[in-house]
């Protein structure tokens, strides 16, 4: 028990310092992306760091497997230096005794990933989001959906226009919302007008509206005796058909607790959700293929430097994983399409890449 403490603390230690480093890496690179990315703006240096900030914690999720195969390379290469391996070994503990500890903490940094990692990454990517919308165009847009229907706010230099519809379309030629309320508001905040329409199509760069019925707002007029029925009229919007789409469908910026219930209210609405029910199921497979990647490097590095070759088993081991890496988001793709069945794209790389690195561990520890 003590000798299992002594691995979990060496390992949880390696995969802290790997990803520090890496932290400061990606805050450098992505600090300067940001500055190029702001660079015809007047947003200030805090403001890109702000968003720098926000960006870290979904670009630490995405490389956590890199991270998990590096701490267990630092963690077994070290053991191997200073023979701690070959003195468990004589002490009569296997390789794969030795290994229960650090699976042990990588199984439970993939559960606290997907249930505290996720979802900070999921408000910090929707954050990120809105703010450079703003920092970029002045105003951000915002899309709901819920029980009660779809919401939308959008912006412009006329002011801003909140939308609701009961219903929604998503079709082949754009999408059409269905009993639609508007509330426009104008540049000083003040709603100038209401407007009710049976359908709004999203155009280019405007919603067609068929057969509305629009309501002037203000003190001095009476809004019924001013208003105005149109059988077609239009509204300019900076939102597109790509925005809405990748808004309703951008599983990542999703909490993994709030998705079977957007998945539903997606299918009830007419939208496709395989790419959420993959990306639901990737979440929740993410454990084994972290233990995966610590049975990957714990194969190609558990061995004594005296033997020699150990930087050629280190890059095998890192090729190796992201070979796997890049295996599991090929099935996920295909899985999206539709080519795969979605429990099978998401579970079946994981449980390989385990087996795979079983057998690996088994050949080098009885030959």
């Amino acid at each position: 028990m003590i000798l299992d403490l002594y691995y979990a603390r060496r390992f949880l230690g390696s995969f802290l310092l790997v990803a520090a480093v890496f932290l400061s890496l990606i805050l450098l690179v992505d600090l300067i992306e940001q500055l190029r990315r702001f660079s015809d703006s007047d947003t200030g240096l805090a403001r890109i760091f702000a968003l720098t900030l926000l960006s870290a914690p979904g670009a630490i999720d995405k490389i956590l497997p890199l991270l998990m195969i590096l701490a267990t390379i630092a963690l077994f290469v070290a053991m191997a230096r200073s023979s701690e391996l070959v003195v468990t070994r004589a002490a009569g503990r296997s390789g794969l005794r030795t290994l229960v500890a650090p699976l042990g903490v990588a199984a439970l940094i993939g559960v606290l990933a997907v249930t505290m990692l996720n979802p900070i990454v999921a408000t910090t990517a929707n954050r990120y989001q809105r703010l450079s919308d703003i920092y970029r165009s002045g105003d951000a847009s915002a899309l709901s959906l819920g029980s009660e229907g779809l919401w939308l706010r959008q912006g412009g230099a006329e002011g801003q226009a909140v939308i609701h519809a009961e219903d929604y379309l998503h079709e082949r030629g754009g999408i059409t919302l269905r009993q639609v309320t508007i509330l426009g508001y104008g540049p000083s905040g003040e709603p100038n007008r209401r407007i009710l329409a049976e359908s709004a199509r999203l155009g280019d760069g405007k919603w067609i509206l068929e057969n509305a019925k629009v309501w002037p707002l203000a003190s001095d007029l009476n809004p019924e005796h001013r208003a105005r029925t149109h059988s077609e009229m239009t509204l300019a919007t900076t939102l597109t058909q790509a925005r809405i789409e990748e808004s309703l469908g951008r599983a990542s910026g999703i909490s993994i607790y709030d998705l079977p219930a957007t998945i539903r209210e997606l299918r009830e609405a007419g939208f496709a959700t395989r790419s959420q029910e993959v990306w639901f199921q990737s979440e929740l497979a993410r454990p084994l293929f972290l233990i995966a990647m610590v049975l990957v490097g714990a194969a190609f590095t558990m061995r004594h430097t005296r033997l020699g070759g150990t930087g050629v088993a280190v890059i095998a081991a890192v090729l190796l994983g992201f070979g796997l890496y890049f295996i599991r988001d090929f099935a996920q793709v295909l899985g999206e399409n539709g080519q795969l069945p979605v429990i099978l794209a998401t579970w079946a790389p994981p449980v390989a890449a385990i087996l795979l690195a079983l057998g690996l561990l088994l050949q080098t520890e009885d030959g």
